[in-house]
């Protein structure tokens, strides 16, 4: 699966694959220190579904327990970051809570900060790699790169990766690609400018419930039946 993954990504664009496409990664500890800390206070939550992602995923913190409920969800959205600040933290972010199901928004940041498209596409892979390494039975699900008003002039790039994440998605059974771009647009393609704070990046109180409405649709269908056990509250 993961070579079928990797020949995806090669043949998405002809750019050089290099990890010094991207920032360094370290930028990001202090983050990952109030997460441990906050790892210690909630306890283990084993079998809990992992959120991690970008800045729209770290905004979505403050009501994702509602808009997902009754699913168990522990956010770990850390704004600024790009797919291979994921990768690099993975352990931390992800692995040690052995999740059974895993919700990541990047790709974002990582192209408005010209990373090539097969660096972004085999970084989501790596991430794959090492996730299904620890359990294979671990449902990724990935959400679609969003388009927005202050980024417009990239979504052309955004929406051929996100192509090849629904590829990536139709090759095995535990990749899921959820498709929240497609919400955001109006019926000629353009992308919708109401649904985005003053920034005209960030999503507003109706752009997250374009996103619950996608995510929660495809996440209560197939994490449902393995919420078989109450959870205490995590920190909202």
């Amino acid at each position: 699966m993961i070579k079928n993954i990797i020949t995806l990504a090669l043949v998405f664009a002809c750019a050089t694959v290099s990890a010094a496409d991207y920032r360094d990664p370290t930028r990001w500890d202090d983050i990952m220190q109030e997460f441990a800390l906050e790892d210690e206070i909630i306890g283990k939550q084993p079998a809990a579904i992992v959120a991690t992602g970008s800045s729209s995923m770290k905004y979505w913190r403050r009501h994702i327990h509602k808009d997902l409920s009754p699913l168990t969800i522990i956010p770990r959205g850390f704004g600024g970051s790009n797919m291979n600040d994921v990768l690099y933290y993975l352990d931390e972010l992800v692995l040690k809570h052995d999740p059974r199901a895993v919700m990541i928004y990047e790709g974002d940041n990582d192209v408005s900060q010209d990373v090539p498209g097969t660096t972004i596409l085999e970084t989501y892979t790596k991430a794959i790699g090492k996730i299904h390494a620890h359990d294979p039975n671990i449902r990724i699900y990935m959400i679609s790169i969003k388009p927005s008003i202050d980024r417009a002039s990239m979504w052309p790039r955004m929406r051929e990766i996100n192509a090849a994440l629904k590829s990536m998605a139709e090759s095995h059974e535990n990749l899921l690609y959820v498709d929240v771009a497609s919400s955001m647009l109006e019926s000629d393609g353009s992308i919708m400018a109401d649904i985005f704070v003053n920034d005209m990046l960030h999503l507003n109180q109706k752009g997250y419930q374009i996103w619950k409405d996608a995510i929660a649709r495809v996440l209560l269908e197939n994490e449902l039946p393995f919420e078989t056990k109450d959870h205490p509250d995590l920190l909202h």
